[in-house]
């Protein structure tokens, strides 16, 4: 009986045995399955998060519908929408290198030397600049060379009633003078009636010039003393060539400015003033582009005795002599252009008549240089022995001007 308790003993022992050591690799075989579910769970998880391209319903398509199990609880990543794409990462240029020769060690690359152009630049800079200044410095130079200050208040206190015409006459000359390249010359004629002081005007101006320039330079030519018979006109014009040309040579060789007084142009033959065309042309050659010429005459004396006497109230009640001048000058060149195209090429500055009281400043100016004692009642006397023309808005201009101050001092 003790055998057979013993073998049903045993036999049950090794029964439970077997049963426990199933039920224990049933269980782990249970969670080995759970870990593969909850791996595979994650895997499609990171695929649906990671591939665009996934189902309508965030899942692959074809693939059939799994479940996680409900054990762990993971944060839900929020699904892609289709119409998503993955940014696409730029395409970084790829940049060359620096390539270094083979042997020996490498070195930075040489730096460029200085370009020779920029000294070239700078040079330059100080070249326009220098003559810049210099030109400026030309111009003050030439003012001061001929003195037109001084001549302005010699042409002031010696000329009287042409204020208008002397303005015009200085402004010409300070342009013109100011400089020594030129594309013409300077061609300025007077014109008006006799003894308002024209003769005068160019005596003064060419006594002026031959203080500063010189002598040879200036030349006051006189048609009736030389060249009166119309015949001569020919040579005479031959020979105010030669002498025009050899002024202008010299005046190029001293860089000067020489100055030509022609006084009685109105009595200068055709020949005269052909030749005188010829030179004042632009065309000449430089030496004879810096040159000033200046015509005496009374033509067109009508146009400013006529303009004076009907403009003189007017005249007088603005006190513009520069405009009275201003109006008379187109006047003048339509009625000289039909004469000679010399005048085209010419500045016109028409004086105008004089009136009582300049007429007495000429007496006494001229009694003070002739010595005599200036009573003002002898100067009245005398002014009043002059003709005029019938006053006009209490004005009287006088028909002879200062023509006769020098005859009748001269009888005192």
């Amino acid at each position: 009986m003790s055998d057979q308790d013993s073998s049903s003993s045993a036999s049950q022992t090794e029964g439970e045995v077997e049963t426990g050591g199933l039920s224990s690799f049933s269980s782990s075989l249970r969670a080995v399955v759970r870990i593969k579910q909850k791996y595979q769970a994650m895997k499609k998880r990171r695929l649906e998060a990671a591939l665009p391209a996934l189902g309508g319903d965030g899942s692959f398509t074809g693939a059939p519908t799994k479940t996680s199990p409900k054990i762990f609880t993971f944060d839900e990543l929020a699904p892609y929408s289709s119409s998503c794409s993955v940014p696409q990462k730029k395409k970084r240029r790829r940049r060359k290198g620096v390539q270094y020769p083979t042997r020996g060690r490498r070195r930075a690359p040489p730096k460029p030397a200085p370009s020779r152009a920029k000294y070239c630049l700078y040079l330059l800079c100080v070249i326009v600049f220098v003559q810049v200044y210099n030109a400026i410095e030309n111009l003050d130079d030439h003012v001061l060379r001929y003195d037109l200050d001084g001549l302005e208040k010699t042409l002031r206190r010696e000329v009287f009633g042409q204020q208008g015409a002397l303005e015009a006459l200085l402004a010409h000359l300070r342009d013109y003078l100011s400089t020594y390249v030129h594309n013409k010359p300077l061609v300025l004629s007077l014109h008006g009636p006799g003894g308002v002081g024209k003769s005068h005007l160019g005596r003064l101006l060419a006594a002026h010039f031959r203080s500063v320039v010189g002598e040879a330079l200036v030349l006051q030519y006189y048609v009736l003393h030389h060249c009166p018979l119309e015949a001569d006109a020919p040579r005479c014009a031959r020979d105010l060539a030669a002498l025009v040309s050899a002024a202008v040579e010299r005046a190029e060789e001293e860089e000067k400015i020489p100055l030509f007084v022609f006084d009685e142009a109105e009595h200068m033959h055709r020949d005269l003033l052909d030749a005188l065309l010829r030179l004042v042309a632009a065309e000449q050659s430089n030496e004879f582009l810096n040159a000033v010429y200046l015509l005496l005459s009374n033509l067109g004396h009508a146009h400013v005795t006529r303009h004076t006497l009907h403009n003189s109230s007017s005249a007088a009640a603005s006190g513009r002599q520069g405009d009275v001048v201003k109006e008379l000058t187109p006047v003048l060149r339509k009625s000289l252009e039909e004469l000679h195209p010399l005048w085209l090429e010419a500045e016109l500055l028409p004086l105008g008549l004089l009136e009582k009281g300049h007429v007495m400043q000429c007496f006494l100016e001229e009694m003070t240089r002739e010595g005599f004692y200036p009573d003002r009642a002898n100067i009245e006397r005398l002014a009043g022995e002059v003709e005029y023309y019938p006053a006009v808005g209490g004005r009287q201009y006088s028909q002879t001007g200062c023509k006769q101050v020098v005859a009748r001092v001269n009888l005192l």
